[in-house]
């Protein structure tokens, strides 16, 4: 077993406060976003090996997962993650041109796909896929701007996903002025200040406003499902789903990939074209994670993937003989709560909330003792097959 040491990112929609208090740590006022564990080539994970810190993937090798605590105190870019082919041509593409890993205008930091889990550790608010066409004339129906009537007699003429893919590119490519976005966002407060709203549209509109005023995304939003995950739920998203984080604290687990199309909503590089064109492959899927039950400690979330699955397993003082944890093969084990005590062969490591271990193969079955709580990523072997209820 070997204790990780952790990069964060400190983007400017992340939380002061979420991560500094879950790592146990003083906050210093920084905007922390995101605690990266895995070995993906931008913020890889270190380890202690022999008295000197190196990276995870000198001892672990290119893990095909990667975990994620991610604290949004604000909303996040509007964005789609690419399919595999998109993800190597892309990538082979910023390589030709030169743009460097780190530049600040490059998309494809890596030739792979990207689906995601997000489980969430505070209730969690996400905007994730389209809504259905009927609802989304529903909300465009009841809002007095030139711009929405446009939207929705653009829709009726080609209803359907390709329809919205369309109404998407062209709010895209624009430009659209800020005083219609203002406009919508008027009307978006006038129907919420007479309690008039459909699944939360116009609210979400307003709320993203307050940070995005003049940006075309708070327009899209209106396009896009509002999700809120209580503590303990989880949803899938697969390659080529738009969505846009809006508030929460959450783990993310995915493949080990930081490829991201942006297209609104962000101070970041955006790639509306990239967008538009991850879009037109069609969606993946999108769905709530109903976990697997192992024992009576442990749940598993295992999408339709084969790079990774989450194991939650609850730690009591009640089990005189610890708790076995699950998984086997290469594992990042963080603890979410209390104090645990991993426990393998003749090897002991004492962990608190916001501290995280990289198990190997050769660690064989671990046991978990104390009181508290540990997330587990790994690759699935075997029969897991959570139930997913698709959202659309």
């Amino acid at each position: 077993m070997h204790r990780l040491f952790n990069a964060s990112r400190d983007y400017d929609w992340g939380s002061t406060l979420d991560i500094a208090r879950f790592l146990g740590e003083q906050p210093d006022g920084r905007p922390l976003a995101e605690l990266w564990m895995g070995t993906h080539e931008l913020s890889p994970s270190e380890v202690q090996v022999d008295g000197e810190r190196v990276s995870l993937g000198k001892i672990a090798g290119d893990l095909p997962f990667m975990m994620k605590v991610l604290a949004a105190d604000r909303p996040l870019s509007l964005q789609v993650h690419p399919n595999m082919q998109l993800a190597r041509s892309g990538f082979a593409a910023e390589d030709e041109a030169g743009i460097p890993l780190d530049a600040p205008n490059r998309s494809y930091k890596d030739p792979r796909h990207k689906p995601e889990m997000a489980y969430a550790l505070t209730t969690f608010d996400t905007l994730v896929g389209f809504r259905p066409t009927a609802e989304i004339l529903r909300v465009l129906d009841a809002l007095d701007a030139p711009l929405t009537r446009r939207l929705a007699d653009d829709l009726r003429a080609a209803p359907g996903f390709e329809g919205i893919v369309r109404i998407i590119q062209q709010l895209l490519a624009g430009p659209v002025a800020p005083a219609e976005v203002q406009t919508v966002v008027a009307a978006c407060r006038d129907l919420v200040d007479r309690h008039v709203d459909v699944k939360r549209a116009y609210a979400t509109a307003v709320e993203i406003a307050e940070f995005f005023p003049e940006d075309v995304g708070v327009v899209i939003s209106l396009l896009l499902n509002r999700l809120t995950l209580q503590p303990g739920e989880a949803a899938f998203l697969g390659a080529g789903i738009i969505h846009a984080h809006l508030r929460g604290m959450c783990l993310e687990v995915m493949t080990s990939s930081d490829n991201v199309l942006r297209a609104g909503l962000t101070s970041k590089h955006v790639d509306p074209e990239g967008l538009v064109t991850c879009l037109e492959r069609g969606m993946s899927r999108l769905a709530r994670i109903t976990p697997d039950i192992v024992g009576t400690e442990t749940e598993i979330f295992a999408p339709d993937v084969e790079e990774f699955a989450l194991a939650v397993t609850q730690v009591s003082r009640a089990d005189d003989d610890g708790v076995p944890l699950v998984a086997s093969g290469h594992r990042i084990v963080l603890c979410t709560g209390g104090e645990v005590e991993l426990f393998c062969s003749e090897e002991r490591v004492s962990l608190v909330r916001g501290d995280s271990v990289y198990l190997a193969p050769e660690d064989g079955p671990v046991r978990a003792y104390g009181t508290g709580e540990v997330a587990q990523a790994f690759t699935p072997t075997g029969d897991l097959d959570s139930r997913l209820v698709d959202l659309v």
